[in-house]
């Protein structure tokens, strides 16, 4: 849809961000979006006084006049005096004492910093511009292209992290066997393609799916920024870029479809640094519910997608597989297959847990009936939506923060549907609006400024990031869904605090992304765990190794919950028992939530995924906020 669109440009001003500046040697105090404000909406440069956690020493009690300095020109265009948070109360979440300086006036298009006039000590710098975000975005949405499978990277697109095409040797992809016939040469399938779905090289069907939905509804909601120039080999084709790596995404799942509709459900691949070393043999699961139901939505909406963008073809295929996946499921609603898991003997096959608790399902099976009734317009669907509505009562105060924590922006575009039966599209927005927009953790926490740092959530755990996204979401799809009782320049400003969060505005005034100095951030993120940039290669550590990783990586950020290994409180064979040796970092641990990270990628038993591993998860919903607010 445009409307979206339409909406942000009335607070865009175009401007030219210019270059970046050194680093300063020493983090500064004054936090600020290290890579820019769009022109009109608010900009809230946080001043931190640390109190508790590992960098309470650096104690600073900011000077009573604030300036914004053009850095073109070395003079101030604003002046003002920062305002304490909460009557000077130290935040729990943070260890942090707090003030504000609100330059939301400075809207001319340039490159500044904030400066404490005197202490004479300056924020990093940042840009001021309507396209502020568009370089950034295009970062993020390239580690899609650098997470296909089967892909070769070539210097042209990939610089310095080009690579072969990964898991197409002997037994690989073209040739997966299912995990406990290994030796039956008539299980083999080709089953190339698709995205590695983490830090690791696993491919999970339900969690594909789950992706090309939520990129598909990226889409929909601000067409225009999704443009032909994003830098993949697919760019320029007149097609749009997000298109084309949904495509991709697509083609997996085509490949892991049977005959009678049931999806497979996983694929465990070999690791190695870089992709292409990966030697192991692919393995892939059997089918089950979870997956196909989760298909059948990513191949209805596909449909609808690539029929108005002119690919008749691939809309017609995208549907029958859509209509088969979902017949299947329904003739076999409770089929489960347990990865990783004793329960189905197959440990060792990929990681985490596909299947999931009754409730998750559940909600799987709503966002494809949506999907569904979108596609086919049958009324059978209604029914199917209302029953699990009524079932899971999905749309409560947590909601944002689960996995399928968008499924309550399905439901919002499922109420704006003219087909939707009236009463019950009322009733979803009510919903919405009453125990999501403005649940206690929704817009009261924003009034209220219940975080310093302007982005509240219920807490810090594994993921956070991802939360802080989808948290962020809430109010940009409350514009897209017209729900709400406040203006919509209130709810840009509350989305756009999730996302200075993310670029910077933190306790650690860490930009979450990695590598991400050309385009502007002075600190972000120098190291995460990943099998391709693991510790010790050419693409380990920024200004350490020859490469440091790939850029616009998101992580998952701070997580109280970070532990090593149970058997590091025993006893670790080998290899373990060295790492246990090394003291444990603080930060992660020990910390404030909020201060619960650091930038390590060990694996294990220091198990760094907890902290900083990337996820295409955490990825998409960061993606999908962002585009938003570009052009």
């Amino acid at each position: 849809m445009k409307q979206f669109f339409s909406i942000l440009a009335t607070y865009l001003v175009i401007g030219c961000a210019q270059g970046s500046t050194a680093a300063s040697a020493q983090i500064p105090p004054i936090l600020v979006d290290q890579f820019g404000y769009l022109p009109a909406l608010d900009k809230i440069a946080v001043i931190k006084d640390p109190k508790v956690g590992f960098d309470s020493r650096r104690s600073f009690s900011p000077g009573e006049t604030y300036a914004v300095i053009n850095l073109s020109t070395g003079k101030p265009v604003y002046k003002g005096q920062p305002s304490v948070w909460k009557n000077g109360k130290t935040d729990k979440s943070s260890g942090d004492r707090v003030w504000h300086f609100d330059f939301s006036n400075v809207r001319t298009p340039g490159r500044y910093v904030v400066r404490d006039m005197g202490r004479k000590v300056d924020s990093y710098p940042f840009d001021i511009s309507g396209t502020v975000y568009t370089p950034v975005l295009k970062a993020a949405f390239k580690t899609l292209y650098l997470q296909r499978a089967g892909f070769e990277k070539t210097p042209q697109f990939a610089g310095p992290w080009a690579d072969k095409a990964s898991h197409l040797g002997r037994g690989q992809d073209p040739q997966a066997r299912l995990f406990n016939r290994l030796d039956d040469p008539s299980t083999e399938r080709d089953l190339r393609g698709g995205w590695y779905d983490a830090g690791d090289y696993n491919k999970y069907t339900s969690w594909t799916a789950n992706y090309v939905t939520w990129l598909l509804g990226a889409y929909l909601e601000n067409p225009n920024v999704w443009t032909d120039d994003f830098d993949i080999p697919e760019s320029g084709n007149g097609t749009p870029d997000i298109l084309d790596e949904v495509k991709w995404g697509l083609d997996w799942l085509e490949r892991m479809q049977n005959p009678d509709g049931a999806m497979l459900s996983v694929m465990s691949l070999g690791g190695g640094s870089p992709p292409s070393s990966a030697k192991a043999p692919s393995k892939y699961g059997p089918p089950n519910s979870s997956a196909t139901v989760t298909a059948a939505g990513a191949f209805a909406i596909a449909a609808r997608v690539y029929r108005a963008a002119g690919f008749e073809v691939e809309a017609k295929r995208y549907a029958a597989r859509a209509d088969k996946a979902w017949k299947w499921f329904e003739a076999n609603p409770n089929v489960k297959f347990y990865n990783n898991d004793p329960r189905s003997n197959s440990e060792g096959l990929a990681a985490g847990q596909q299947e999931v608790e009754a409730d998750r399902f559940a909600k799987k099976v709503l966002i494809s009936a949506i999907q569904m009734k979108a596609l086919r317009g049958d009324k059978y669907f209604d029914r199917v939506i209302e029953r699990q509505y009524n079932q899971i009562n999905p749309m409560q105060a947590n909601t944002p923060d689960g996995f399928e924590g968008m499924m309550a922006f399905d439901l919002l575009f499922h109420a704006n549907q003219p087909a939707t039966p009236r009463k019950f599209a009322a009733r979803i927005k009510r919903d919405y609006d009453a125990k999501v927009l403005n649940a206690y953790n929704g817009w009261p926490a924003i009034q209220n400024k219940e975080d310093p740092y302007g982005a509240f959530v219920d807490g810090y755990w594994w993921g956070s990031n991802s939360t802080k996204a989808r948290r962020g979401a809430i109010y940009t799809q409350a514009i897209v869904g017209g729900v709400g009782r406040l203006s919509q320049r209130d709810y840009l400003n509350a989305a756009s605090a999730y996302i200075h969060y993310i670029h910077g505005v933190n306790p650690l005034n860490k930009v979450y992304l990695s590598n991400m100095r050309r385009y502007g951030a002075e600190n972000s993120v120098t190291q995460f765990y990943h099998e391709w940039f693991q510790d010790g290669t050419v693409w380990d550590e920024v200004g350490v190794s020859k490469y440091g990783p790939a850029p616009g990586f998101l992580v998952g950020g701070p997580n109280e919950g970070y532990a090593r290994d149970e058997c590091c409180k025993t006893v670790c064979g080998g290899y373990g028992a060295k790492m246990c040796k090394i003291p444990v970092k603080s930060p992660p641990a020990g910390q404030p939530p909020a201060k619960s990270y650091a930038d390590f990628n060990e694996g294990w038993p220091i198990n760094s995924w907890e902290v900083t591993e990337n996820s295409n998860s955490y990825q998409i919903s960061y993606i999908r906020l962002l585009s938003k607010f570009a052009r």
